[in-house]
């Protein structure tokens, strides 16, 4: 599979150059939304939305992912065992599917037009009510930009362990079906991470600690305004829509 995951696709766009914060809670504005009402009119004004968002963030073709057939061969058999039950189980199923998707579209979409390292600030801003309840935002933010730092580089180290294994060589067809490739690539990742975490570790205690979270703050402004209006009225858009069928 080809994918540009948790990374910024480095084109000027004006969804660029929206806070974080301003696209998290676009995302979950429309998340809420499929939760309570995930019928047909809501789902297509939504999937609508995205690729109009995706058209104005002038994200090239060549970043959507290429999944593998086994993605697709799974969908469908998941389909053909709800044939049985009916049809309106089917239609279910789809709207399951479809209702997945979504979410996950919003959040390549975040990911493609944010700096990851932009993530970590505006949740800690978005946390700052939860401050006066003595809840440890700072800590979570931190824990937040750690991860989304680390995974970039786990998918790599995964890569170049499955590019590894297949350079092993195999003495006969009985070796070969009797090896595990998936567990050997988890158990070595694993190896991995706990190495690398533990470096990482070294590195922010020799340092005295995490540090601001990043030199550059940044707050919402008018454009974040608007378009949170305007996921909003789409939002009340698809809403009113569904009420009138």
């Amino acid at each position: 599979m080809s994918t540009v995951l948790l990374r910024q696709v480095p084109v000027a766009s004006p969804v660029h150059r929206l806070w974080a914060g301003t696209k998290m809670i676009g995302a979950f504005l429309i998340s809420l939304l499929l939760m309570f009402l995930p019928s047909w009119p809501v789902l297509g004004v939504m999937v609508a939305f995205l690729v109009v968002v995706g058209a104005v963030a002038r994200l090239p073709l060549g970043t959507l992912p290429r999944l593998p057939w086994l993605f697709w061969a799974l969908l469908a058999a998941g389909a053909l065992i709800n044939v049985p039950v009916g049809g309106a189980a089917v239609l279910r199923y789809a709207q399951v599917v479809v209702f997945a998707l979504i979410l996950v579209a919003a959040s390549f979409l975040i990911a493609w037009t944010t700096p990851m390292s932009d993530i970590a600030p505006a949740l800690a801003t978005l946390g700052a009510p939860l401050r006066k309840l003595r809840m440890p935002v700072d800590e979570w933010a931190v824990v937040v930009a750690l991860t989304l730092r680390g995974l970039p580089l786990l998918l790599e180290e995964i890569r170049i362990l499955r590019a590894a294994r297949r350079l092993r060589p195999k003495d006969n067809l009985l070796v070969r079906a009797a090896d595990n490739q998936l567990i050997d690539i988890l158990t070595a990742a694993m190896a991995v991470s706990t190495r690398r975490a533990g470096e990482l570790g070294e590195a922010i205690t020799a340092r005295g600690g995490t540090g601001q979270l990043t030199a550059y703050p940044s707050a919402p402004g008018r454009r974040d305004a608007v378009a949170l209006a305007l996921v909003v009225a789409v939002c009340l858009a698809a809403i009113g829509l569904q009420l009138l069928l």
